[in-house]
């Protein structure tokens, strides 16, 4: 296994401010079960500073998975996911014509999941976070559905809450939840996040009625953004918070792996991680925070012509992020 340990400072020093390393574990591939990758980057948090340390990401030499190892510990989630992580928060109030625009085009897309389902369709969304996009399932959606979320954040639990949603905090495979009792699952831009995706899978997957469906969205690492800024400033490692960063390949295994049918694998257009690749070679060589703030969440110039790009890429199945529709067989 190479993993460039000598390029990596574990165990940095405090930073003046008395800040100290991130607690660190050390993990293997969630697909192949195995301790056989090769380095491919080293970068920061170069997003919300959370903390001095700096980090690792190698891709199996398996399956092709890249992952973050080592990585945070469980412990530290509350660390690295500070108070003012977008999805705690994403409201018309805070990002304005960007939050409008992502309204309606999410609600178009999770619709579309939902064809076929009864007027008392059970739904839930793991890794809700504020609730967005129970809110616009709860909107534009049946308003007979039963709408569910899973959440381990006291601060997003309360933001859903607080607006009138039912969630369940905590993880999935630790909650209590009926099983077989549910017609569809979400899980948008959840898998790249969790310890053990198998595991969270299979916990899902229980949840389903025989013939429910998973659908997953998550960065997809067969991109060309991916391939130009893979060695330090891709936008998809969100640096320590994406710990899996799957492609069409191994998602598949993983789907196997867990007695789940792919029924569908697009890919889907998405700039965000063309907006943040810029914003993160440019906060690496210190550019003045006008500049920065260019390419943002908030940024609708950034945003927009990014997603021309991807467009582009998506016309040959290669858009930034995947789209994935698992089946629990019947």
């Amino acid at each position: 296994m190479n993993t460039l340990s000598d390029a990596l400072p574990y165990g940095a020093p405090c930073r003046p401010d008395g800040t100290v390393p991130l607690r660190m574990t050390r993990v293997k591939c969630c697909v192949c079960d195995v301790d056989d990758a090769s380095a491919i980057a080293v970068g920061e948090d170069f997003e919300y500073r959370t903390s001095p340390d700096t980090f690792l990401a190698v891709q199996c030499n398996g399956c092709g998975l890249v992952y973050l190892n080592p990585r945070p510990d469980m412990s530290e989630l509350d660390r690295i996911y500070p108070r003012d992580y977008h999805a705690y928060e994403f409201s018309a109030e805070r990002f304005g014509f960007v939050y409008r625009v992502r309204q309606r085009l999410e609600a178009k897309r999770l619709l579309s999941a939902c064809k076929g389902l009864g007027a008392n369709a059970r739904i839930i969304d793991v890794g809700c976070g504020d609730g967005f996009h129970l809110r616009l399932l709860r909107d534009f959606g049946r308003p007979t559905w039963q709408l569910e979320g899973v959440e381990p954040s006291d601060l997003a639990v309360k933001a859903a809450m607080n607006d009138g949603l039912e969630i369940h905090q905590g993880i999935v495979q630790d909650l209590d939840l009926p099983k077989a009792s549910y017609d569809l699952a979400f899980m948008i831009a959840t898998i790249e996040h969790v310890d053990h995706p198998a595991e969270v899978l299979s916990a899902v997957r229980s949840l389903l009625k025989p013939g429910g469906r998973i659908v997953i969205v998550t960065d997809n690492t067969d991109t060309l953004d991916f391939k130009l800024s893979k060695a330090r400033h891709w936008g998809g490692y969100h640096f320590p918070r994406h710990w899996n960063l799957f492609n069409p390949i191994n998602l598949r295994l993983l789907a196997q792996k867990t007695d789940l049918e792919v029924e569908q694998l697009s890919t889907i257009v998405s700039p965000v991680n063309w907006v943040y690749s810029v914003r993160n070679a440019i906060v690496d060589w210190k550019a003045p925070k006008w500049l920065i703030n260019q390419f943002s969440l908030r940024s609708t110039l950034s945003l927009g012509v990014f997603t021309l790009f991807d467009i582009v890429h998506q016309a040959l199945g290669q858009g930034a992020l995947m789209r994935a529709v698992l089946k629990r067989p019947l």
